[in-house]
This record gives C-alpha cells, sequence and structure tokens, in this order.
C-alpha cells in the first residue's frame, strides 16, 4: 500500500481510525482560533503562491538555506522552491503595493510552510503557521501590540500564564555588548549563532567557541541573568502591564533568534514545563522590504510566526482540545419511497435554511437509515409523511431529549433552524 512521504500528514476527520493519526477538525479549530483572534486586533488576512523563485530566500538567508528547501528547475528553466516561510513572500507583496494601503499596515496569513530538513518532536517537514506582522511603524508600541495578539492567541486556546511565557530580548542590546567588547563586525554573526544555541550546547562548547572570538562566557551568562531591561523594552512591558498582561513576559537575553535579519525587539514564546520547542516566535527586522525591493523602498517591519504542530501536541498535553462532536442538525429518514422526491425538496430546504443535514442515498430499511442518524451524531431526525387529510408534514424527533413535533414542513424548517446541533 502507498504511504504518504516522510514529514508530511494526513488529516483525518475525527473520530480518528488511530490515535496517532492527525485531526482535520483539530486543525480548522487551530485555523478558526487564529483567525478569530487577528480580526479582533484589526489585522487582515493575505495569501501569497506557495511556489516562488529560489532567489527571494537566497536574497534573504543565503546559499545555505538551499539545502533545508524543496527546490527544483521548473519547465520555464526557472529556479523555484517551495516556500519555507512566508515573510519574504509578504515583503515582496509590500513592497510592490505598499502606497495603495494606509500605514500601519496590520496583515496575517495561515500558510502551509515547507522544509527539507530532519524530522524531530514538533518539527516536520510541512506545518501550517499563523503569520502576523505590522508595517510602516517603527514605534515600540507595534511591538506591543503584537506580543498582546501573540498572548491573547494562545489564552484563547485556554492556556495561561502558567502555561507559557513570552521571553523578550533585544537584537539593540546584544549589538551594545557585541560593540562594546569586539572592534570586528565580521564576527558579529558566528557571535549571535554562538548565542542563540546557549541553552541546547554543552557549556563547555560554548565557553570554548566564545573564547575564540575573544568573548568571557562568565561575563555572558552574568549580563543574561541580570536581564535588565532596555528602554525599548522596559516600554513594551509597560504597555503590556496596562493591557493587564506584564504576567506573560519577562526579559531574557539567551533568545536571540538566529535569522539574520532581525534587527531590534525579538521574542519567543515557551510552554513553561519546558516539555516542547519554543511555541512561536518573532521579532522586528526593518531592512527585509528594503532588501527585498532592491532599495526602492523602505518600511518598518515585524511580526511572528506561531506553528501548528507543537500548539497541537502542547493543547494534548495539557488536556485543551475540546471533543470534535460536529453532528448533524438533522438526518432526513425516507421509510416511504413515494415520498422520496418530497423528502430531497424537503433536505434541499433544510440546507438552503443553514442547516447540516445528511439521508440516505438509497432505500434502506428504518433501522439502518436510524443507526446512520446516531453515527452521525445527528441531533434530530426528521421524516416526512402524510396525515389523514393527505397533507404531507415533517415528523421531527429529538434523539437527546426525545421530544417530538409534527409541523407542516416549512414550519419543520424554522422550529430545527432554532435548535442547531453547534448549540
Amino acid at each position: 500500500m502507498m504511504d504518504r512521504l516522510p514529514g508530511f500528514r494526513d488529516f483525518y476527520p475525527e473520530p480518528l481510525p488511530h490515535p496517532d493519526l492527525w485531526s482535520a477538525d483539530a486543525r480548522q479549530y487551530i485555523f478558526n482560533r487564529w483567525r478569530a483572534m487577528a480580526h479582533r486586533y484589526g489585522f487582515r488576512e493575505y495569501d501569497g503562491p506557495p511556489l516562488e523563485p529560489l532567489e527571494l530566500y537566497t536574497l534573504k538567508s543565503g546559499d545555505e538555506i538551499v539545502g533545508q528547501l524543496y527546490n527544483f528547475t521548473d519547465k520555464g528553466d526557472r529556479q523555484v522552491a517551495l516556500r519555507p516561510e512566508m515573510t519574504p513572500t509578504l515583503a515582496r507583496m509590500v513592497a510592490a503595493h505598499e502606497r495603495n494601503y494606509k500605514k500601519p499596515i496590520k496583515w496575517f496569513a495561515i500558510p502551509q510552510l515547507f522544509r527539507y530538513e530532519r524530522q524531530q518532536k514538533g518539527r516536520l517537514r510541512e506545518h501550517f503557521q499563523l503569520n502576523a506582522d505590522i508595517f510602516g511603524e517603527s514605534d515600540p508600541a507595534a511591538d506591543a501590540e503584537l506580543i498582546a495578539l501573540l498572548i491573547d492567541v494562545l489564552r484563547s486556546f485556554g492556556l495561561t500564564a502558567e502555561d507559557f511565557v513570552i521571553r523578550l530580548s533585544s537584537r539593540n542590546a546584544w549589538q551594545d555588548f557585541f560593540n562594546q567588547r569586539c572592534p570586528d563586525p565580521a564576527k558579529a554573526y558566528e557571535f549571535y549563532q554562538i548565542i542563540d544555541k546557549l541553552e541546547r550546547e554543552e557549556p563547555a562548547r560554548s565557553r570554548e567557541k566564545l573564547a575564540a572570538l575573544g568573548f568571557s562566557y562568565d561575563e555572558i551568562t552574568t549580563f543574561i541573568q541580570a536581564g535588565e531591561p532596555t528602554a525599548e523594552l522596559a516600554g513594551i512591558i509597560q504597555n503590556l502591564a496596562c493591557r493587564g498582561l506584564r504576567d506573560y513576559v519577562k526579559v531574557d537575553y539567551q533568545v536571540i533568534r538566529g535569522l539574520a535579519y532581525y534587527t531590534g525587539v525579538v521574542f519567543e514564546a515557551f510552554d513553561k514545563r519546558g516539555e516542547f520547542r519554543a511555541i512561536a516566535g518573532g521579532g522586528r527586522y526593518d531592512n527585509l522590504v528594503k532588501l527585498i525591493s532592491g532599495g526602492k523602498v523602505h518600511l518598518p517591519a515585524l511580526g511572528f510566526g506561531f506553528g501548528d504542530v507543537v500548539l497541537l501536541e502542547l493543547l494534548k498535553s495539557r488536556g485543551l482540545l475540546p471533543a470534535f462532536d460536529a453532528g448533524l442538525d438533522a438526518f432526513c429518514l425516507i421509510e416511504d419511497e413515494t415520498l422520496r422526491g418530497d423528502s430531497l425538496k424537503f433536505v434541499q430546504d433544510l440546507r438552503t435554511g443553514g442547516l447540516a443535514v445528511d439521508y440516505s442515498f438509497t432505500p434502506a430499511k428504518p433501522d439502518k437509515q436510524f443507526k446512520r442518524a446516531q453515527e452521525s451524531k445527528a441531533l434530530h431526525t426528521v421524516r416526512l409523511e402524510r396525515n389523514p387529510a393527505g397533507e404531507l408534514v415533517a415528523r421531527t424527533r429529538n434523539l437527546r431529549t426525545r421530544e417530538e413535533q409534527v409541523l407542516p414542513p416549512a414550519d419543520a424548517i424554522q422550529w430545527l433552524s432554532l435548535r442547531p446541533a453547534k448549540a
């Protein structure tokens, strides 16, 4: 039997045939929460192509990123790649038409992203991600707004300050630290890479690498542990405190974000129990639009990415995924085949009225149809019949309360509309 490619997922409707499978209902639940909160913050949804010129990614991240991509030469002899991230596409789109939008631009997307890399816990070769970005605003109030959105998205899933923390840092703080101790800017990128791996690497190895660049490991750990906020970070924390969100953030200079284009405040959301990799991450990248546009457009920008894989694992571990019993509003029983045509019209009218309705395509015994209604988690059964006067009526039955109603079909539609399954 043919299987899916390694690192990719199939999404099945609930109930899942096996607990290790991925739930399409859980995915939609996450998408709905992401969209709802982004809209609540005034963000507008955008999208872009899943296939882009390879140069869009090498321009931003260098040729070394090619090893992590699904890239190929297309039939037009173009070097292309499946998108590994959304920000370069967004920067390209904004650079092309930023004059047509009032600033600040607040946009979000839910793209599927692809990276050819080793699979590990919380990281596959594809995932979906909430991207939220702000363009055209350099004030730290925009950073606070974005972080508040991230906090509220996490809270919308039932997570609390006991479950996660947003760790704030600043590339500016680290740049000042570096400049005061090293006159060679060529060493900066290597320095940042070492700092970014401090938590994941043995201290002896980090000490050795830092010493080779002329830095003291102890001095760096002292700087991190002190966690003194810069004026920029202090303003963001105060902004969040005014919203009642102070308990969700802390200064942690160990967060540095490995991507070379971050220019200011950076942040990551972490599970407080330390069971998972970073839940989300982002920061300010004021030079990317200028880079992508070849210097023609220069807009300050900031954003975050929030993937579905770690989030799903986190929600499962905390018991925060709801039961996905999205049943039908009604199942139409067709026990009298002479009424099949009328029943089909009735089903169509119910669906036109906004109700989720199913029925048996072919003649079936009443008990088999009723069993199918139960399996579909229908709230009601409905059956057309004729009363003693020969008039067509609809007999509805609530499968939970056993309450029955016999009404004209038009009245039955109205009655059922007031009692939807999702309520």
